[in-house]
C-alpha cells in the first residue's frame, strides 16, 4: 500500500479516515484494512476526538469491497493472503461495531461487499441520489457476510 491509499487525520474533535484509492473504486486490501483499525485503536481513548468520519476521495463510489484480484491471486496460490486479508477485515468490522463513539459513513456511489462492512456499523449512514449498495460476492459463491442482515 502507499501511504495515500487511506488518509488518516483529526479535524477539530473528528478522526477522518478518507478512502483514496480511487482507481481501484477504493477496494480494500490488507494494508487499507490495518491502517483504519490502526487509527481507530489509536482515537480510541483519545479525548480530543469525540467522533469519527469515513468517506472517500474522488467521484466513483465509496468502496467496491475487497480486491478481488488480490483474493483470486491468493487463492490460485496457498491463500494466506486471503486469509490474512479477512481476518484483519473482519477484525476492524467487529471494532467498528463495538467502538465507543459515534461513526458517521458518508456513502456516496457504490457501496459493495467491504465497503458494506465498513459503513455498515456507522451509527449514521449518509447516503445520496447516487449510492447503491450491492453484495455482488454471491454471484461468485461467497456467503454475503457483512451487512447481510439488512
Amino acid at each position: 500500500m502507499t501511504e495515500s491509499e487511506v488518509l488518516t487525520r483529526i479535524d477539530g474533535s473528528v478522526g477522518r479516515i478518507t478512502l483514496n484509492r480511487p482507481k481501484a473504486l477504493h477496494a480494500l486490501n490488507l494494508a487499507m484494512c490495518e491502517a483504519m483499525t490502526e487509527a481507530l485503536l489509536a482515537w480510541r481513548e483519545d479525548p480530543a476526538v469525540q467522533s469519527v468520519l469515513i468517506d472517500h476521495a474522488g467521484e466513483r463510489g465509496f468502496c467496491a469491497g475487497g480486491d478481488i484480484r488480490m483474493i483470486a491471486e491468493s487463492g490460485a496460490g496457498d491463500g494466506s493472503q486471503a486469509r490474512a486479508f479477512f481476518k484483519t477485515e473482519y477484525r476492524l468490522n467487529h471494532l467498528m461495531f463495538e467502538y465507543p463513539k459515534p461513526i458517521t459513513a458518508i456513502v456516496d456511489g457504490i457501496v459493495m461487499g467491504g465497503g458494506v462492512g465498513i459503513s455498515e456499523p456507522a451509527r449514521v449512514r449518509i447516503a445520496t441520489e447516487r449510492t447503491t449498495y450491492a453484495m455482488p460476492e454471491t454471484g461468485i459463491g461467497l456467503f454475503p457476510d457483512v451487512g447481510a442482515r439488512n
